[in-house]
């Protein structure tokens, strides 16, 4: 299955038809300050097993802009998004000079994780948290104490490079410095061939394993939390389907509305650095 943008006609995973807009309840949609209103204070103290999907959002606080926002990469400079398209990577010398620059100079290597990231640590370590699913690349998760268990990178990471012809993968430091060294477009040190970060870009396909464990994880939990994504890229967005599907309740917290909102039980559109570790003490409440 590849990346790709855009809302589903028909079921992003299972490829049946489903609407995420049919649906006649709507959702709790709150805008203010968190203060353990009535359906959040009820879902969350109840929820045993959690699954958390997170995008660009929850890290903007650490210094790493998203992508669609006001302020976010794409938003600012559309023509960044071809050094996502695998296409244009593989054809384009160009694109793939600009990428490395972009690699050298990412916020992420000066990057710290942040409330929000912390605010996940405690429910996984509370045992409430089951799984992390992250479209991130960052790897803010793991430096914050999240589980190499529990975290899903599901558009895989960029603090590593892989060959697209021999796989063989290097931590992204040891290219890093060969692009600081003059090497505009450093190819694989084993086979000669084209190298990029370790993420899926969009036309390429993901990790099939890696893709059946967020899917196992959206259907075996009873609440859904997405963090800080615009659901807009599938599979991952379609994750919410499966988790809804099989009885799981729908939290989004989003700075703008997503396809998936008439899905959810609550809507939040605050800061996620102060609303996630609220909502972790409304979660960990009851036992505390």
């Amino acid at each position: 299955m590849t990346l790709r943008k855009g809302p589903p006609d028909t079921h992003p995973l299972t490829g049946a038809d489903r609407s995420v807009t049919g649906r006649s309840v709507r959702p709790w949609t709150y805008h203010g300050a968190v203060d353990a209103p009535i359906t959040l204070a009820r879902l969350l103290p109840e929820a045993e097993a959690i699954t958390v999907l997170t995008g660009a959002g929850i890290s903007t606080d650490s210094g790493i802009p998203d992508f669609r926002g006001p302020n976010g990469v794409w938003t600012r400079d559309p023509s960044a998004e071809a050094m996502s398209t695998i296409g244009s990577y593989l054809a384009d010398p160009e694109v793939r000079r600009r990428a490395w620059r972009a690699r050298r100079d990412d916020p992420v290597w000066e990057a710290e994780p942040n409330a929000a990231h912390a605010a996940l640590v405690e429910l996984e370590r509370a045992g409430r948290l089951r799984a992390l699913i992250t479209q991130n690349i960052d790897g803010l998760h793991q430096r914050a104490g999240s589980s190499d268990g529990a975290v899903i990178e599901i558009h895989g990471t960029v603090r590593e490079a892989v060959c697209l012809s021999c796989e063989l993968r290097t931590p992204m430091r040891q290219i890093i410095a060969r692009v600081e060294a003059g090497e505009a477009d450093p190819p694989c040190a084993e086979c000669g061939g084209i190298q990029k970060s370790a993420t899926i870009s969009f036309g390429q396909a993901l990790d099939q394993d890696v893709l059946d464990a967020a899917i196992a994880a959206a259907r075996s939990c009873d609440l859904f939390l997405a963090v800080g994504t615009s659901l807009t890229v599938q599979p991952a967005a379609g994750l919410c389907l499966e988790a809804v599907d099989h009885g799981a309740r729908l939290v989004i917290i989003n700075a703008e509305e997503t396809p998936y909102d008439g899905l959810a039980d609550a809507v939040l559109r605050r800061p996620i650095g102060e609303t996630l570790p609220r909502l972790a003490g409304l979660a960990l409440g009851a036992g505390r």
